[in-house]
């Protein structure tokens, strides 16, 4: 039995926000000069001939007069991105003696090649790192990806700006510092709120505060000029932090997309507000390399489309899926991803094309046969997904200009949600419920999270029926009116509660 005689460099593929391991051949034998890449690269890959020649010339370097095969290995898994040029060329490097041979056995890699051997910044080393953390391997990535990197866990980590600092590493004439984390960057968080810029319009900040505290989708409709893109961009504001695990995960997504700040790690909760324009595949993702869209962007943060009945509705029946189940799978001929993408829905959108329906001053004649099919662009299955519905009427302007405590309501409505989801937390603790908070919990859940009287199954039961709410709608009002008995700190739900959770829902 013959064996390999080529070398093994490992680095990696990304399928979704996951990392799969490629390990890349190298082989140098007898035979007329050529550079062949196998293993179905794109084009991308196949180009990475050309930058690790220049590369290697550079440095005094040149490709041996022999036949030089390079095998991506799994040969099925299709390889993209420029990422795969260091391991290349450090296993080339290895195969010409330059460096030794067991150097890159405890390392994953990747890096992308200038023609002068500078290696320059890839996307997803984080979730790299991740992996290879995983599997107790070391990294080696560009240096300016090492404090990105770091905050895998691992102190393995070698960042170089060069190819000729590896060489010089592993020949022992130069040591690679490993990268250090960097100290937290202050918070976008500002003092003064945009909640507290909005003047008046206490049933939209009481919804607002609901939204905030049970993770539910709301949708704002106004006159223009009422505060309604205000209003939603605050509800970033009254979320709490993220926590460890949700900074990873968000990082990671935005490790694939290469949106991350200097420091390698996303501390904010994500605000993510694309134009009506934006089509299908920026909002959900996807494309020929099936990468992040809007959505998984926004994990963990919140998503805000403004203008709702002017974005395409093949684009917002995208949406239904992942607002039911927190993610979005992505189904191509040679792949299928998911991606996670809980987040926080808010939209606002105007009565009717002009906007005026509420003022018969200022609207237009073809009321109300314009104000019905404006409406009518959104569908009944996507509106039945939002929790929370408010009309947010004009402010005068009079009040404009009178001082209030809008800066201490602001504050209050934040203790408030942060204690509710505190009770959430615990409550899926103890009941060993797959999500904590309460718009996130499934219909089969629904009776242990929330135990009605006789009397008030009665009343939400006449109410669905009257309203003639779907099953799925009436779970939803469940779900509101546990989060409202938890923002008053009450373990019961009462009349009040599904009152006030009927009165938000969408009626045509």
């Amino acid at each position: 039995m013959r064996h390999f005689t080529g070398t093994n460099v490992k680095t990696i593929a990304f399928l979704g926000v996951e990392a799969t391991e490629v390990v890349v051949q190298v082989q140098i034998q007898a035979g007329l000069p050529a550079f062949t890449l196998v293993g179905l690269p794109d084009k991308t890959v196949a180009e990475s001939r050309e930058r690790i020649r220049a590369a290697l010339f550079s440095l005094g370097l040149a490709l041996p007069a022999k036949r030089i095969t390079v095998n991506l290995a799994p040969a099925d898994l299709q390889k993209e991105g420029s990422h795969y040029d260091l391991p290349i060329a450090l296993g080339l490097l290895v195969a010409m003696g330059v460096i030794p041979s067991d150097a890159l056995e405890e390392y994953c890699v990747l890096g992308e090649l200038g023609l002068d051997g500078q290696i320059a910044r890839v996307s997803g080393v984080l979730a790299a790192a991740v992996y290879a953390h995983s599997c107790d391997l070391g990294l080696i990535c560009p240096k300016a990806c090492g404090a990105e990197a770091r905050w895998a866990g691992s102190p393995n980590i070698l960042a170089a700006a060069d190819l000729i600092a590896l060489i010089s590493h592993f020949k022992g004439k130069q040591v690679l510092d490993s990268p250090v984390l960097q100290e937290s960057a202050p918070s976008s968080f500002q003092t003064k709120s945009l909640l507290s810029a909005v003047k008046g319009q206490p049933l939209a900040k009481r919804a607002l505060e609901i939204a905030a505290a049970g993770g539910h989708a709301l949708l704002l409709s106004g006159p223009p000029g009422a505060g309604k893109s205000m209003l939603a961009t605050a509800l970033v504001e009254l979320l709490p932090p993220l926590t460890p695990e949700e900074a990873l995960e968000v990082t990671i997504i935005h490790s694939l997309v290469g949106t991350l700040p200097e420091d390698g790690l996303v501390r904010d909760r994500p605000f993510r507000d694309p134009h009506h324009s934006a089509s299908l595949v920026s909002l959900v993702g996807g494309g020929a390399h099936a990468k992040p869209g809007e959505i998984s962007l926004a994990h963990c943060g919140v998503l805000f489309l403004d203008e709702l009945p002017e974005f395409a509705r093949a684009t917002l029946e995208a949406l239904r899926q992942p607002l039911e189940t927190g993610r979005i799978s992505i189904a191509r001929a040679q792949m299928h991803v998911s991606y996670p993408a809980r987040f926080q829905f808010v939209a606002a959108m105007n009565p009717c094309p002009c906007g005026y329906a509420s003022d018969p001053e200022r609207a237009c004649s073809r009321l109300p046969r314009c104000m019905e099919a404006y409406k009518g662009r959104i569908s009944g299955p996507f509106l039945d997904r939002i929790d929370l519905y408010v009309e947010v009427d004009d402010i005068p302007l009079e009040n404009l200009f009178h001082s209030s405590e809008e800066d201490k309501v602001f504050e209050d409505i934040r203790l408030r949600v942060a204690s509710a989801r505190i009770r959430q937390y615990q409550r899926a603790q103890l009941l060993s419920l797959p999500a904590s908070l309460n718009a996130h919990i499934d219909g089969s859940n629904i009776e242990k999270l929330v135990p009605l009287e006789a009397s008030s199954q009665t009343f939400l039961e006449g109410a669905a029926k009257h309203r003639k709410i779907s099953s799925r709608g009436y779970h939803r009002i469940l779900k509101v009116a546990r989060t409202i008995a938890d923002l008053e700190n009450a373990e019961t739900i009462t009349k009040v509660h599904l009152a006030e959770a009927l009165h938000f829902r969408w009626q045509r």
